[in-house]
């Protein structure tokens, strides 16, 4: 399969199969056909005793993905009846369990842009590799979503309140921070990834680490710890963004400024499903709570909304409905998590307890 045409190329070289996102005038945002097309060539791969690592890259200069191709979604939400985007996030969230779940070394660089559903491709992978142009995140709050692709088991995981923090904020991180939070496991120097991937031909991941894997960047976040534990430990939206005004901490200010622009209702949404998301262990189990947030969030105003004013018309000025977060109820929040019936995702096994072979 070749040719620029391709949103998604592949090719093998020696013992590397290679997964390149082709799509760069749209930062090589993730459409279904992408999907399907790099959970077949997963199957296929793992089956190949050639094959012994699988690379994910993205084209271009600017990054390895900017997430999923959300004008579609938009469409659906606003004139369809949701039946396209949600199956997109089926195909979508199983993918991102095969990537976690893959029996070979899985090596995704994470340089340049990296976001939303470009996380999910990447940061379940065995092998994450950050560079200095690196710039990760889960925006989904700004325009009125909730983070998903497992993005709510990875964030669960991070430092203390870390993770809650960059899930409200959709706060961009740089390689330090990613690998301090667990988004990525090693740092090579953008000059030096040609080099790294060419190795992989011949040699093991490791071996191909050893020779370009450098000391990494400083996290930044690892210094606000102190203020972003204690202000992101409170109970509800309303309380953490007091916490925030009233730290003293400049950073705190802005962080508080920054949620007050997201929507409401996304961002107690996306709280409660953090704080769902660490007991329910398995990130099949997460998988699924996601699918049903996700689904849910078609039938409201905001994401809709959140998408014009950020993407389509890009004059910045959402007007989120409810307006305040004192607005949202827990009855508002509990929506979200609703069983979907037969259209539950399923990854979990049906009592809840394993995960499903597929």
């Amino acid at each position: 399969m070749t040719g620029s045409e391709e949103a998604v190329l592949f090719h093998t070289a020696g013992r590397a199969a290679h997964i390149t996102l082709n799509r760069p005038r749209a930062l090589n945002a993730l459409n279904h056909a992408m999907v399907r097309r790099i959970d077949e060539a997963l199957k296929v791969w793992e089956r190949d005793p050639a094959v012994e690592t699988v690379v994910i890259t993205g084209a271009g200069e600017r990054g390895l993905c900017a997430g999923g191709d959300i004008r579609s979604i938009h469409d659906d939400a606003r004139d369809g009846d949701g039946t396209a985007s949600a199956a997109f996030w089926r195909d979508e969230y199983r993918l991102n369990a095969r990537i976690a779940r893959y029996p070979k070394p899985y090596v995704a660089v994470m340089d340049g842009i990296v976001m939303g559903g470009g996380v999910g491709l990447s940061a379940h992978g065995s092998v994450r590799i950050v560079t200095e142009r690196s710039r990760i995140a889960m925006p989904e709050t700004g325009i009125g979503f909730v983070p998903d692709v497992g993005g709510t088991y990875l964030l669960g995981l991070a430092p203390g309140e870390l993770g809650t923090h960059l899930a409200l904020t959709g706060e961009p991180i740089r390689a330090g921070d990613a690998l301090f939070c667990g988004l990525a496991d090693h740092f090579v120097p953008a000059a030096a990834l040609r080099d790294f991937l060419d190795d992989l031909a011949g040699a093991s991941v490791r071996e191909a680490l050893h020779r370009h894997v450098q000391p990494p960047p400083r996290s930044e976040l690892a210094d606000r710890r102190e203020w972003i534990d204690f202000c992101y430990a409170a109970g509800t939206v309303e309380e953490i963004v007091d916490r925030l005004l009233g730290h003293g901490d400049p950073a705190a200010k802005a962080a508080a400024e920054t949620l007050l622009a997201k929507s409401p209702t996304a961002l107690k949404v996306t709280l409660a499903a953090l704080r769902r998301a660490r007991p329910l262990g398995s990130l099949e189990r997460v998988l699924d709570q996601e699918y049903r947030v996700s689904c849910a969030a078609l039938r409201t105003r905001d994401l809709v909304e959140g998408i014009r004013a950020q993407v389509i018309d890009k004059d910045r000025d959402p007007h989120w409905s409810p307006a305040t977060l004192a607005e949202v109820t827990d009855a508002d929040v509990d929506r979200f998590f609703a069983p979907l019936g037969e259209r539950e995702l399923g990854l979990a096994g049906p009592d809840a307890t394993t995960e499903v072979a597929w």
